[in-house]
Formats: C-alpha cells, structure tokens, sequence
C-alpha cells in the first residue's frame, strides 16, 4: 500500500506543472495535475488529496474562488502559487482559506518545505480535534474555555458565563482556528434545538460571544471579521486540558 502524501497542483502553465511533478516526487510525493477548476473538481471526486498547490490566475474561475470553494466542503490544505505580490493580496490568498502564499518565481525546495509544514500542522490538528472535543478545559492565547461549567476565564481570571448558542459558536471557533467560516457554516454549526428567532443573526451572536471574550473594541483581535465573507478566530495556541479528579 502507497502511503506517500498526494498533492495536487492546479496550474495552466503545463511547463511548471511538469518541472514541479518531477521535482516532488524526489521527495516521495505522489503528484496529480489539474490546468483549471473543473479538472481540479474531477481530480478530486477521483482521488484521495491530501494537499493542493493552487495558481491564483486561471481560465475561468481563478483562484481565490476555487480556494474559497475547497474550504467551502472541506478541511483540505491549500498553498497559494502567484505573480501578485502584494500585502492585499497575500491577505486575500489567506482570506480565501488558503493554509500558505508563495510569490512566484519561488525555489521548488522551499515549495517542498512549505508543503511539509502544511502537511504537519493539518495532521496535528487533525489528531488534536478528538482531544479538543473530550477535553474539560480548552486553552487559547491565555483564555480557558471549561466545558462542564460553560464558562470561559480571561488571562486575568475574570470568569463570564456562556449562553448554549455562545458555547457551541466559541466550540465552533476553537475546532477550526484561523480558518475563515462563512456565515453559513457558523450558523450551521452554532445552531441547536434551543435557539430561537432572536438568535439566529449570527452577527448579533458572534457580537455576543466577543463582549465575554473582552473582544468587543475597534480592532477586535479573537475573532476578526472578513469584510463580506464571514468571520475568523485567530488564536494562535489552541490546546486540550485534562482536569485533574481525585
């Protein structure tokens, strides 16, 4: 059984495409290629990706759409590969869900590198989810999140109860950290039996959720919002925490 990582380059330039296939499989990468988004749609109803490399300017739909597609329907990392190197853009690359940006030209070695770091961080989250969710105390950027109590303690020890709806959207957040969710998918998330019509703006909830996490000024910093998009929780550490019973 093959169980070398399998990457996904979606690029119009077949001349990259080629030089990169080569390049990474003498790093024990299987390589699929896609020139635009519907070979990029078909590859991956086919085949099991574990990562896709992603040019910003193709036929058709470009990147940043496809991007925003992929994280639509799942968790699969992407790299951004582009000529635009501005700070915007570079935003918008990372905005659109992507996991890492590089400029072109770039050095195919440090693509390699840049693959395996990916790769690391979204197996170690991958593994990380289980405990995250069996776990009395979640902590994040010096804030804990207890389970059983619903409450959430800032790095001052300030402790601010969580309303259901609250508990379930900071959950949300915490399960996938600096990944931009849409509106939708917080909703869909968020959402419970208990929930009624009032609730159900999750604007008003996130605003909610900010005030108890201190978070509510000009430039909140926990949960940023993306201009027409949706919202991201930016924490840097998120970690699992067992309670100590005797």
């Amino acid at each position: 059984m093959n169980n070398n990582p399998t990457v996904l380059l979606v690029d119009d330039d077949h001349e990259i495409t080629d030089l990169l296939s080569t390049y990474l499989a003498r790093f024990n990468f299987e390589v699929l290629c896609a020139a635009d988004g519907p070979a990029m749609r078909a590859v991956l109803a086919q085949h099991a990706v574990d990562l896709v490399v992603l040019d910003v300017m193709l036929p058709g739909a470009d990147g940043l759409a496809l991007a925003r597609e992929i994280r639509d329907q799942s968790s699969l990392p992407v790299i951004m590969l582009t000529a635009r190197t501005t700070t915007l853009d570079r935003i918008l690359g990372l905005e659109s869900g992507a996991d890492d940006y590089m400029s072109k030209p770039f050095e195919p070695r440090e693509l390699v590198a840049r693959i395996q770091s990916v790769l690391r961080r979204s197996q170690s989250e991958t593994a990380r989810a289980p405990a995250l969710e069996a776990s009395d105390v979640v902590c994040f950027d010096g804030w804990e999140m207890r389970r059983n109590e619903r409450t959430v303690v800032s790095p001052s020890g300030l402790v601010a109860a969580l309303s259901n709806a609250e508990f379930r959207l900071l959950n949300t957040f915490l399960k996938t950290p600096r990944r931009l969710l849409t509106r939708d998918q917080l909703m869909e998330q968020a959402r419970g039996r208990t929930m009624d019509a009032f609730e159900r703006s999750i604007d008003l909830l996130v605003s909610r959720l900010r005030h108890k996490l201190l978070d509510d000024g000009a430039e909140a910093s926990l949960i940023k919002t993306v201009r027409g998009a949706g919202y991201m929780f930016t924490a840097q550490s998120v970690q699992a925490r067992a309670v100590w019973r005797q």
